[in-house]
């Protein structure tokens, strides 16, 4: 795959979803909603992650107000959404480590908070901070495979694939414009799979 290609696929994908009007997970008007929403994201629908956050930030509006939480607390208010024990202690945990300092600005650090990896780290950093970094959550791996942007299956490995492909002023709109893709058009396999096949031709 060239790169130049990849980005005529890339620019003709984000123009299907340009009008497309749904809400992810990480869209949040603080930082550090923007995070606790995106650690709880992880493997849950974004419809389901901004239902359960309404409610939580209603009740911990701070960091510190969520610092000083009981976690069956916490339990209660996000268990639709996917692991929500391990979550609960999780977004407590880390809001304790950072009540009293600023959510770092690198992926290097945020992977030192507690339900934070890279795919979580770095689209905190693109939607707060508008950073050029990519997160690889399992729309941007299935997408970038079928299209041949890579043909890794580690988040890590595709994660390299996807910066050496693309020129850096198209990181932070990657996980964006992919996560939009696969869960409107997506949603049929069908006409996905017809879209990326009229790409790749």
């Amino acid at each position: 795959m060239n790169s130049k290609k990849a980005i005529m696929q890339f620019r003709a994908i984000k123009k299907l979803v340009s009008r497309n009007e749904m809400r992810l997970a990480s869209e949040w008007n603080s930082k550090y909603k923007i995070l606790i929403a995106t650690i709880l994201s992880a493997q849950t629908r974004d419809e389901t992650t901004v239902d359960v956050c309404k409610v939580l930030f209603e009740k911990y509006p701070s960091m510190i107000t969520l610092s000083k939480a009981r976690i069956s607390s916490v339990e209660k208010i996000i268990r639709r959404v996917n692991y929500h024990k391990t979550k609960a202690k999780n977004i407590v945990a880390a809001a304790k480590m950072l009540s009293r300092r600023r959510i770092p600005k690198t992926t290097e650090e945020l992977v030192g908070l507690p339900g934070v990896g890279r795919k979580v780290a770095n689209v905190y950093l693109a939607t707060a901070h508008k950073m050029d970094v990519i997160g690889v959550d399992t729309h941007v791996k299935r997408i970038s495979f079928k299209l041949g942007w890579t043909k890794n299956k580690s988040q890590n490995k595709i994660e390299i694939d996807l910066m050496k492909l693309f020129p850096r002023k198209y990181w932070g709109e990657i996980n964006d414009t992919l996560v939009r893709f696969g869960r409107g058009i997506g949603k049929s396999k069908t006409r996905e799979n017809e879209i990326l096949i009229k790409l790749i031709n």
